[in-house]
């Protein structure tokens, strides 16, 4: 078990090197760890840093690497290389440090190549190659973006997401990012007194901020995740949430039966990349027309259990235009009796019917929301 914050880090970014998820894996280890509050924020400084500009620190090193890399000398080198391009850390403590954390032949090697990097670094000789590689993005992650939204709000997005999120927490102590504070408040006035059908709970957050409802009925497809829920309501004393197993898709419900129906549909997570460091080099690009057919069967299904009256809300954590604006347009043809309510105002921005959050615009997540009222 390493004993040091940068042990920590590197047994962190090795696992993640070979699939684990960078929130699950450094919560592991920092529980396993007997570290002081400074090195444990600086292990999830180091661990969620390096994720993120893994791209940029590979350029960094591979040009003084000659032949293959282990695991652990190419997660060492990440980690020095990133310590030395983004962090405050004087280079030696850099170099020294991470180099005392590698045992082997592989420990040369990555003192040679560190060393080489802070020289560089220090005399201002980096000069990136492309946009994509500067800001450590998968390139078609940095031109779908573009795409969607204009060149200067993508890059805009995405350097804004390389910043180290902050922590929000609402007045009951729990723990969410203002984007989706403001979809909650939003929702407040069409869940009071009435039914609620959040179709895609989990974790928890929006449900347990739907204060006021009659009934809230908090589904999600897996087991697990519907235990997350159920224990965020316990501990938060929500009362009126009834977390269930459920597939939206084909949820165990009457029709017409619930004033509200709020679809926090599974998204590819590109509003909220800042947060899950590693998820950039996760998803691809067939995974937003992917799950841009998910959203559009929950919609459908969504549609089918709202009252006459009632309000269907779609949010997504992501910025792309099939998940946003190409939803609504899908939703304009299929279902031209549901009419646009009025989307939130600034800093949100019109995108459609919708409105988008920008993550730039507020510091916040990256979010969409669209709010529609049946017929009837």
């Amino acid at each position: 078990m390493a004993t040091t914050a940068r042990g920590v880090a590197l047994r962190a970014l090795i696992d993640i090197d070979r699939g684990a998820r960078a929130n699950v894996v450094t919560r592991q280890m920092l529980d396993a760890a007997h570290l002081e509050a400074r090195d444990r924020h600086l292990v999830t400084e180091l661990v969620y840093g390096t994720c993120r500009m893994r791209r940029a620190c590979d350029w960094l090193t591979a040009r003084h690497v000659r032949g293959p890399l282990d695991a652990t000398v190419r997660a060492a080198l990440r980690l020095g290389s990133y310590q030395l391009g983004w962090t405050r850390v004087p280079s030696h403590a850099a170099v020294s440090a991470t180099v005392d954390e590698v045992r082997g032949p592989g420990r040369s090697v990555v003192n040679a190549v560190l060393r080489r990097v802070a020289a560089e670094v220090a005399k201002g000789l980096v000069t990136w190659p492309d946009l994509a590689t500067e800001i450590s993005y998968p390139d078609w992650i940095v031109d779908r973006l573009s795409a969607d939204l204009g060149r200067e709000a993508a890059v805009g997005a995405l350097r804004i997401m390389n910043e180290p999120a902050t922590v929000s927490t609402r007045d009951d102590g729990y723990i969410q990012d203002p984007a989706s504070q403001m979809i909650t408040t939003h929702l407040q006035p069409w869940a009071e007194s009435g039914k609620v059908l959040d179709m895609c709970a989990a974790p928890g957050g929006k449900a347990t901020g739907l204060a006021g409802a009659e009934l809230l009925v908090a589904g999600d497809v897996a087991a697990t995740r519907v235990q997350v829920v159920a224990a965020n309501a316990h501990r938060l004393g929500a009362h009126h949430v009834h977390p269930l197993v459920a597939d939206g898709t084909a949820a165990p419900f009457r029709a017409s039966v619930f004033d509200l129906v709020l679809v926090d549909a599974p998204c590819s997570g590109l509003g909220v990349l800042r947060r899950r460091p590693d998820a950039r080099w996760r998803i691809q690009p067939a995974d937003v027309d992917r799950l841009a057919a998910l959203q559009r069967r929950l919609l459908a299904s969504a549609m089918t259990l709202v009252r006459p009256g009632g309000v269907v809300a779609y949010s997504v954590c992501t910025l792309t235009k099939p998940e946003t604006a190409a939803i609504d347009r899908w939703l304009a043809a299929s279902a031209p009796d549901m009419k646009p309510l009025p989307p939130p105002a600034e800093p949100w921005i019109p995108a459609g019917r919708g409105s988008l959050l920008l993550p730039q615009a507020a510091g916040t997540d990256g979010m969409f929301l669209l709010c529609l009222r049946a017929a009837g």
